[in-house]
């Protein structure tokens, strides 16, 4: 049975794209049912509209200026996204590029698995920086890879869930931070497409 998605994303939205072209493909049986942006000018809501995908821009900013403390505003803002995302009903949640990190409020209401994706192995470079983080390790080190990670978010740690793929990137010694991007992107898209087909069974 074809497994049905909610994509989150801050950004352009690529691998949000990857996950489009292969359901397009065959290549992944799933259809992305609904796409959420918390940046008004996050490109992935373009991609979503140019795919017929039904998308939403939900900011946090409300939520945190209603709220007593920064906390209860995360809070809050997790719950109203979580049922927002329940009326898909999603056989899973993909974080492709999703810079926020969930409180227990989102994580205990959704019900489904959390996908994550980040540009670092298990245990490297945890948070929004990770391609930075390694690509400074290299000039200042010698570090000599990198690489990418999908994993489950089972809890309110950053970048430290269940694995459930992993990819090393070389770090060649004519690339720019530039090129290594590139290169970790592409991995991505692979790794998520594969990660989240066994995960709903496609």
């Amino acid at each position: 049975m074809t497994g049905r998605l909610v994509v989150l994303a801050s950004g352009s939205g690529s691998n949000l794209q990857a996950l489009i072209d292969a359901a397009a493909e065959g290549r992944l049986d799933a259809e992305i049912v609904a796409v959420y942006v918390n940046r008004r000018g996050a490109f992935a809501r373009t991609r979503a509209d140019e795919h017929g995908i039904p998308q939403e821009f939900v900011p946090m900013r409300p939520f945190l200026d209603a709220a007593t403390d920064d906390r209860a505003g995360r809070e809050a803002y997790d719950r109203d996204l979580a049922d927002r995302i329940a009326t898909h009903r999603p056989d899973a949640i993909v974080c492709a590029g999703w810079m926020h990190l969930f409180t227990r409020a989102f994580l205990d209401r959704v019900g489904v698995p959390v996908v994550n994706l980040h540009p670092a192995l298990p245990g490297e470079f945890p948070g929004a920086h990770a391609i930075d983080d390694a690509w400074a390790a290299h000039l200042d080190h010698g570090l000599a890879r990198t690489g990418v990670m999908v994993h489950l978010v089972p809890d309110e740690g950053v970048d430290d869930g269940p694995v459930l793929r992993t990819g090393e990137v070389p770090i060649r010694p004519d690339d720019t931070r530039e090129t290594l991007e590139g290169r970790i992107h592409e991995l991505e898209h692979h790794l998520l497409v594969e990660a989240v087909g066994e995960l709903i069974g496609s």
